[in-house]
């Protein structure tokens, strides 16, 4: 691929994060371009088109996974969609990025990892939060002394959501868990640099096996513990968190998800107690200049397919544990 052409990408779906998640951000990377959707229905896919500026509208998600112009597919499709049109999309040799969490369950992720390896294409998943200075950040904070060995991590994400949401449907691979627990739980596996174990969880559920909240208490090898709460009910308070106690100090987090909206991250120790902020871009844009580099060779995307896996494999452990089946195939 050309270093100097800009890569070209197609979106699966008019899907309300895509404006954010990569329409605004390519605005900020000059190397990324949007310049094809296609969505079920025509008419849908034509206003959204019209609304962002895309170029290209074309009929059908096959027709835009096919298309040689394009080189990415961005994919925001229900998480239900995530595995078919990813795996689709691979063997038509695009890379794909694909929205959070990859897939209904762990079994789908192996499979579009095995894709991915086998198109040699790449496959990211688009954990943002990630990629903003802030997450370096704090992964610092944790494993350079400053609090001393890692105690207690605790991660909360909670946002009321309309009971009509795609979110409370199964078929469609709904849940809290699938919806927000998958940042805190992929921000104590990255800030600790560990995998925990799921010992115990308990969801309140709304619709047949869907949780609304979940409380999950998890551990580490080392002996250190973790909590994972997250809520998607209509009384829910919005609450953003993160939280670390070591045997020298503490940390806490608000808004780590989307810090370009606020945050604040506060650390204390026996020195004191100091408040600072971290600039940087929207973790979108983050995120796209680090996918334009793995597609161009330049790097690794660090929210990988292998990455996805395993936290898939956490998320599947949490509902086996409530005693809920993982997310259906």
């Amino acid at each position: 691929m050309a270093a100097q052409r800009p890569i070209k990408f197609g979106i699966l779906g008019a899907a309300r994060i895509a404006p954010d998640a990569l329409i605004k951000a390519a605005h900020n990377v000059p190397d990324a371009q949007v310049v094809a959707v296609a969505a079920r229905d025509p008419k849908r896919a034509r206003e959204f088109a019209d609304t962002h500026k895309i170029p290209r509208v074309l009929a059908t998600y096959d027709d835009l996974i096919n298309d040689p112009a394009l080189d990415v597919i961005y994919n925001p499709l229900p998480n239900s969609l995530h595995c078919e049109w990813t795996i689709a999309a691979l063997r038509a040799g695009k890379h794909v990025l694909c929205e959070k969490p990859l897939a209904s369950n762990a079994a789908e992720a192996e499979r579009m990892t095995k894709a991915a390896d086998e198109s040699g294409k790449i496959l990211g998943e688009a954990f943002h939060y990630r990629y903003h200075p802030l997450a370096d950040r704090i992964r610092a904070l944790m494993t350079d002394g400053t609090i001393g060995r890692l105690v207690r991590v605790e991660g909360q994400f909670s946002v009321p959501i309309p009971e009509t949401n795609i979110r409370f449907d199964w078929s469609l691979a709904g849940g809290a868990t699938m919806d927000l627990g998958c940042y805190p739980l992929h921000m104590i596996r990255y800030f600790s640099g560990m995998t925990p174990r799921v010992v115990r969880a308990t969801a309140e559920t709304g619709p047949k096996n869907i949780d609304i909240a979940m409380d999950v208490d998890l551990e580490f090898a080392g002996g250190a513990t973790a909590k994972m709460i997250c809520a998607m009910k209509k009384d829910s308070v919005i609450n953003a968190t993160f939280t670390a106690r070591g045997e020298r100090g503490e940390l806490r987090v608000i808004n780590p998800i989307a810090p370009q909206r606020g945050h604040q991250l506060t650390v204390k120790t026996g020195a004191g107690e100091k408040s600072e902020t971290v600039p940087g871009d929207t973790t979108f844009t983050h995120q796209l200049r680090a996918f334009i580099k793995a597609v161009r060779g330049e790097a690794k995307f660090p929210t990988d397919g292998v990455e996805g896996i395993i936290n898939m494999r956490v998320i599947d452990d949490v509902y086996r544990a409530a005693g809920l089946p993982p997310r259906a195939t």
